[in-house]
């Protein structure tokens, strides 16, 4: 009997959909998942496995071939494991299969049946609701992420058995508690604010026009002249985030596995070290990792040492920082200096 259900694997900066169908027939006892999968996907089998078993479900005694569509996308992270089971039970019966069609399924899977959550929540929960799910199933820690896309239901599920409940078309578990609301000043405290620089009148002057227009700034200068404190305190006049920029944020701190339990209250400053390589700045790499450059989006990016960076060769001699406000998803470094 075949089974299929929907989850999502995590390519780049994109969450992909994943079809995982799961044939169970006649033969040698064998649990094979095919599809491209990484090794986390691939020792899958053995959690699913035990985690069926300890869930009070049947695991059958026949050939189970488990296959991650589409073949040519590579899938990594254990993310998939709870799709796994629930089109496992689907294929033998345990479940209905019909709810399968509808839901999207994410989560790791502990050998008791616990469900653990997954930091790319807000990718999956925007991409599902772009491939047309309705409900999307998954741990209670990071749920209320996926509560911020429209259009989508959230079903929290603290272990395989709340899955099941929710495949028979049961409620959910509970939901944690929402998060914090965007923009709360007082989420800001603590923060360094620009008003405490005491002199500097021509650099304040000239770092607050360009944070008001969004330009690039080129600070040059002495050591011990205050460029670095300066730049910190740049995020300290930017404007507030709006939702929309807070879920953005939110969104590529996901991916990257650095974001918190709650919505992004300032704008992000990334001061990333001269020592690093061209993809750790501009994103790429083997698995398309997200550069600094991305992790800066709505923010401020400080390359402090500009002639120490082996990306960028700047047009000036001696001592410099360059201070970029990232209106973009990519931010690039000035043209005369590429």
């Amino acid at each position: 009997m075949l089974a299929r259900a929907h989850s999502f694997t995590v390519d780049g900066f994109h969450a992909r959909h994943v079809t995982v169908e799961v044939d169970v027939r006649p033969g040698l006892p064998a649990f094979a998942i095919i599809g491209l999968g990484d090794t986390a996907v691939r020792e899958a089998r053995d959690r699913v496995r035990t985690a069926v078993l300890n869930s009070g479900f049947e695991f059958p005694a026949r050939r189970v071939t488990a296959n991650l569509a589409p073949a040519d996308l590579p899938k990594s992270g254990p993310g998939l494991d709870l799709a796994l089971a629930c089109a496992l039970l689907g294929a033998t019966g345990q479940l209905p299969r019909e709810r399968l069609e509808s839901h999207a399924l994410l989560g790791e899977l502990a050998l008791d049946g616990a469900v653990r959550s997954a930091q790319d929540t807000l990718a999956v929960a925007r991409a599902a609701r772009r491939a047309g799910l309705r409900t999307l199933a998954l741990a209670g820690p990071r749920a209320h992420e996926a509560t911020l896309v429209e259009g989508l239901h959230v079903a929290v599920v603290e272990s395989l058995r709340s899955a099941a409940r929710v495949l028979r078309g049961g409620p959910g578990d509970l939901m944690c508690a929402p998060a914090a609301s965007i923009g709360d000043p007082r989420a800001g405290a603590g923060a360094l604010d620009l008003g405490e620089v005491r002199g500097q009148h021509h650099a304040v002057r000239s770092l607050v026009i360009a944070a008001a227009g969004g330009h690039n700034l080129l600070l040059s200068g002495a050591p011990g002249t205050g460029k670095t404190m300066l730049a910190q305190r740049a995020p300290s006049i930017l404007p507030p985030l709006s939702p929309a920029q807070a879920v953005e944020v939110m969104l590529i701190e996901g991916l990257t596995g650095g974001a918190g339990p709650e919505l992004a209250a300032q704008r992000p400053f990334r001061a990333p070290h001269h020592s690093i390589t061209p993809a750790g700045l501009i994103g790429g790499g083997r698995r398309g990792s997200v550069g600094e450059a991305v992790l800066a989006h709505h923010g401020v990016l400080f390359l402090d040492g500009l002639s120490a960076f082996r990306v960028i060769i700047p047009p000036l001699h001696g001592r410099a920082s360059l201070l970029l406000f990232v209106q973009s998803g990519s931010a690039r470094p000035p043209r005369e200096a590429v």
